[in-house]
């Protein structure tokens, strides 16, 4: 399985503290960007496995779309121990979003990953979620992964962001009443591309949808038979949601593609009260809030790139 490391442009927090600022009063009518302490993330809402996002962090690419669409292929699992330490990193503290891992579950799901990996010196822990389609009514099912199972696998992509899980000063991002029409991410995102142009930054972190609701989708538990082959096809077979706050949100995201096939942003949510899936974008511009915290990432590691692409499937 290749593993590639590429060095990613790193601006001090306060430099993308400036550039974030601006780019967002663009988007949201209300913006507060600042340098602070990272909030204790074992604590409410987030409940994470570690205190913090900061400590050699990474931005790492696993697998990719074309492992999912046009049809799946189920030979592509893979283990975020095995991953913590492909990036140089045991013991890593890894978040983000990807696919379930079916190998386990027996179905395909959304799949939340928030794992702290095994170590010398520490067992792993797995504090990731899943949401899938609830057979009974159709809506989402939300679960906790170690409530039923015990390893630590995921399958066919998933955008992760590792560090070494430790307190630290990250960038946090208040923003309010969307007056744009860009989510919150792709508006950093793009803020970041605009300023930074052929230079890639990468970031990764949580924020929490705090007012409002978002439109998410999760993918159903059989994997499609036939080709889905364009949006159309592929957004005929997703499920799609209006979903509410409090969501809690893990999302990953670089300004460019230094020509590793990447997924530029991806964003997955968990709650508290069983609701979770895959971000699109806020449904309530005049009222919705986020806060969020986020850190830079040193490297990005791209692992098992898929050698055939194509370019739908990354919304």
């Amino acid at each position: 399985m290749a593993c590639v490391e590429y060095a990613l442009y790193m601006p001090s927090l306060e430099e993308f503290v400036g550039v974030l600022q601006k780019g967002l009063e663009d988007n949201f009518a209300d913006v507060q960007v600042s340098v602070v302490d990272c909030p204790d993330l074992t604590k409410e809402p987030f409940t994470f496995p570690v205190k913090g996002i900061c400590g050699k962090t990474r931005i790492v690419g696993v697998g990719g779309v074309p492992y999912l669409l046009p049809l799946v292929n189920k030979k592509k699992v893979y283990d975020l121990n095995k991953i913590a330490k492909e990036i140089k990193l045991p013991g890593a503290f890894i978040l983000g979003a990807g696919a379930g891992p079916f190998q386990t579950l027996g179905f395909n799901s959304e799949f939340m990953p928030v794992v702290q990996t095994e170590s010398e010196h520490k067992p792993p822990v797995n504090g990731s979620y899943f949401a899938c389609i609830n057979p009974k009514h159709g809506g989402c099912l939300l679960q906790k992964y170690s409530e039923k199972y015990h390893d630590f696998g995921c399958a066919l992509l998933a955008d992760l962001f590792a560090s070494e899980g430790q307190p630290g000063k990250v960038i946090e991002v208040k923003a309010k009443r969307r007056t744009g029409k860009l989510n919150f991410i792709t508006c950093m995102r793009q803020t970041l591309e605009k300023h930074y142009g052929d230079k890639p930054v990468g970031m990764g972190g949580t924020f929490i949808l705090q007012k409002g609701k978002v439109k998410t989708h999760v993918m159903p538990p059989e994997f499609s038979s036939c080709p889905l082959n364009s949006e159309e096809e592929l957004n005929r077979w997703l499920h799609f949601f209006e979903m509410k706050a409090p969501l809690i949100c893990q999302t990953v995201f670089v300004s460019k593609d230094p020509g590793f096939d990447l997924r530029l942003e991806h964003t997955h949510f968990f709650s508290h009260h069983g609701e979770g899936g895959h971000y699109h974008y806020d449904t309530t511009p005049e009222v919705v809030e986020y806060l969020g915290y986020l850190s830079p990432a040193e490297f990005l590691y791209r692992i098992d790139q898929p050698e055939e692409t194509h370019s739908f499937g990354r919304d």
